[in-house]
C-alpha cells in the first residue's frame, strides 16, 4: 500500500469506526470484544484491497456481515459477558430508561442465534430491504422474510418485556420497530 492509499485508510478508520463498531457489537450479539474482533479482522481484510475499493463502507460492512456468516457455520459456543458495574451511570429517568432497554434487548439478541440476530441487524437497525440482505447473506429473499418472521416471534417470546420498555410515542410510518411488526 502506498503512503496515499495508507493516509486515506487510515482517515477513513478514524471517521466510520465507531459507527462500523456499533454494527459489529450488533451482530455479535452485543459482546463488545467479540465486535471489536470482528471489525478489527474485517479492516484487515479491507487494508489488503483498499487501492480497489470504491465504496470503502459498504464494502466494509459486506465483509463484516459475511465474516458474521461464517461464525455462524463454525458454530462457536457462546461466550457470558461479565461487567464490574452498570454502563449508565446517571439517575436521569430517561437514560435509566434507555439503559433497560438497552439491557434487556442486548439479553433478548443475545438468546436468539446467530443467524437471527443477523438478520434483524440487517433489517432493522441497517434498515436495509430484504433483497439487499438475501444478497449479502447468501439466501433467497424467501429465507430473509420467513428467518425474520421466526426470529421476531422468538425475540417477542423470550423477552415479552420489550412492548413494556419500548419508546411510548408513534413511529413514523414505514419504520416499525421490530416488535411491532406482525407478519
Amino acid at each position: 500500500m502506498d503512503a496515499q492509499a495508507e493516509e486515506s485508510f487510515r482517515e477513513f478508520v478514524a471517521n466510520r469506526s465507531s459507527a462500523l463498531l456499533k454494527t459489529a457489537v450488533l451482530l455479535s450479539g452485543g459482546d463488545r470484544h467479540a465486535g471489536e474482533d470482528l471489525l478489527q479482522n474485517a479492516l484487515i481484510k479491507v487494508a489488503g484491497r483498499w487501492h480497489r475499493v470504491e465504496e470503502p463502507e459498504a464494502y466494509v460492512r459486506q465483509v463484516l456481515y459475511r465474516q458474521q456468516v461464517s461464525r455462524w457455520r463454525l458454530k462457536w459456543p457462546r461466550r457470558e459477558v461479565s461487567v464490574g458495574r452498570p454502563p449508565e451511570t446517571g439517575t436521569d429517568a430517561d437514560a435509566v430508561a434507555a439503559a433497560d432497554l438497552r439491557l434487556v434487548m442486548r439479553g433478548a439478541l443475545a438468546r436468539l442465534t446467530a443467524r437471527q440476530r443477523t438478520v434483524l441487524v440487517l433489517r432493522y437497525f441497517e434498515d436495509l430491504p430484504e433483497a439487499d440482505v438475501a444478497r449479502l447473506l447468501g439466501c433467497s429473499v424467501g429465507t430473509v422474510r420467513s428467518t425474520t418472521h421466526r426470529s421476531l416471534a422468538r425475540l417477542r417470546a423470550v423477552a415479552p418485556e420489550l412492548a413494556a420498555l419500548g419508546p411510548a410515542g408513534p413511529r413514523p410510518v414505514g419504520n416499525p420497530s421490530p416488535l411491532e411488526v406482525r407478519s
